[in-house]
């Protein structure tokens, strides 16, 4: 192979003494595939020659959205400061608690109904990363920039994928939803501008197919081919590279590829049941039913996107606002939304904080995940923003104030952790935003209905 061709394959440099780049790729036939930080890709990092972002590690931020507010008496926690006490819903974050900060007081003031009258859960959707007032509307829609998107403009061209959307129902941009709102306020929480909702990615497949394909997710290759394995794809690369890094990166790489062969095989399986569940429907991309899997793989996709540096910046839906999902698997047969509307029944409330419980468990198994990968001298949990939370308080009264929200993540440092925050009530949310803005390195002036940055979080 000539140097030139090496160059080509996105991995050569190694090859030349001159290190890994940190966005080289390995290629195949209609395939790329991003590889996890080496120290191959940072050789001079102690050299007085490297300039500082050839050793920083990216900043990366993710936004969880759930549907239907909370028990707010079982959310809350005890104490301030450092010196608190996780409440028992998100008591399953305790082997994190250290890395997470509780947020409270936070309010999307937008979503409430002011002249508007009915529609707060398609409002908590559309206000939640944009903090802006929905148009109500089952047609022309007009709301605003999400905070995601702000970010990922200006990190454009500094990784494979500026944003990557997901979610674990898929969105309807047309009709109405909520009152007469559009479903597209209760289908997304990221908007490119006021007009235009990012569609989420909602299969697993065609996640995977986006962030590692090359070209168009659903024509680039033939179906034949959908199904290789990416490591198939790019087996050539893969061997030439781990046959030219050291122990602690071959390691590393076997331990990646590992992984992702294992994402692969879940995402098989889960197709070869739908296809068993389905006998007369052609499903070229499998849809997973069961919620749990779905959403555990949707989070490890994530987990490899970060790892990969193959985007910094994400949105992902557990549910759409107003989710009528029942959640079986827990004794909970009854639609979400329903329960919501509790009328403070204790049986009925203690099935919604059942649900408040098993969705933070979902957000633990994300967080336990990314603090298992070694980033630098960190986690990729150490230098992400993660944040998880609803744009309403009380369901049942339908709240947009004392939101819950929790921050995991320090931001490589930039963030104190393991606190209990709390803010005077009907701070704007969009505080937060502006702030976690500042930390990713892509400030704006404001957001929203933001009245300055959210003082002591950083």
């Amino acid at each position: 192979m000539t140097r030139n061709e090496q160059s080509q394959s996105g991995w050569g440099s190694v090859l030349w003494g001159r290190g890994l780049n940190r966005r080289t790729l390995l290629r195949g036939a209609g395939a790329v595939m991003g590889l996890p930080c080496l120290e191959a890709m940072t050789p001079m990092a102690k050299s007085a020659f490297a300039s500082p972002e050839t050793a920083a590690k990216p900043v990366r931020m993710a936004f969880l959205f759930v549907p239907n507010g909370v028990i707010q008496p079982k959310w809350n926690c005890e104490g301030e400061g450092t010196d608190w006490k996780l409440s028992e819903t998100l008591s399953p974050l305790e082997s994190v608690k250290s890395k997470i900060n509780v947020i409270d007081g936070l309010a999307q003031d937008n979503g409430r109904a002011k002249a508007d009258g009915a529609g707060d859960h398609a409002r908590a959707a559309a206000t939640f990363l944009t903090s802006a007032r929905p148009l109500k509307t089952s047609s022309r829609v007009k709301l605003g920039v999400s905070v995601d998107q702000v970010a990922a403009e200006q990190l454009a061209g500094k990784t494979r994928l500026s944003s990557i959307e997901l979610g674990l129902v898929g969105s309807r941009n047309a009709g109405s939803c909520d009152s007469g709102y559009s479903c597209a306020y209760s289908s997304n929480v990221s908007w490119r501008n006021e007009t235009t909702p990012m569609a989420k990615e909602t299969i697993p497949r065609l996640a995977f197919e986006r962030m590692f394909g090359s070209g168009d997710t659903h024509q680039r290759r033939e179906r034949n081919q959908v199904r290789r394995s990416i490591l198939d794809v790019v087996s050539e690369d893969a061997k030439t590279l781990i046959n030219k890094v050291g122990d602690t990166d071959r390691r590393k790489l076997d331990e990646y590829f590992s992984g992702v062969r294992e994402l692969e095989m879940r995402i098989e399986m889960t197709e070869a049941q739908d296809r068993e569940a389905l006998p007369d429907l052609d499903v070229p991309y499998g849809r997973v039913e069961a919620f749990r899997e779905h959403a555990r793989l949707m989070f490890d996709l994530l987990v490899v996107a970060f790892q990969t540096d193959a985007t910094r910046v994400a949105t992902f839906m557990l549910d759409n606002a107003g989710g009528n999902r029942s959640y079986s698997e827990i004794g909970v047969k009854e639609a979400h939304h329903g329960l919501s509307h509790h009328r403070n029944e204790p049986e009925t409330v203690a099935k919604i904080e059942k649900i408040d419980r098993y969705l933070v468990e979902q957000y633990a198994y994300f967080l336990e995940k990314l603090d298992s990968v070694a980033d630098g001298d960190g986690t990729l949990l150490d230098n992400s923003m993660i944040l998880y939370g609803s744009a309403l308080g009380d369901g049942n009264r339908h709240t947009h104030h004392d939101l819950p929200i929790v921050l995991a993540g320090g931001a490589g440092g930039k963030i104190q952790t393991g606190r209990r925050l709390q803010y005077p009530t009907d701070t704007p949310m969009g505080n937060l935003f502006l702030s976690m803005l500042d930390v990713m390195g892509t400030p704006a002036e404001s957001f929203g209905d933001s009245s300055g940055r959210l003082v002591g979080l950083t």
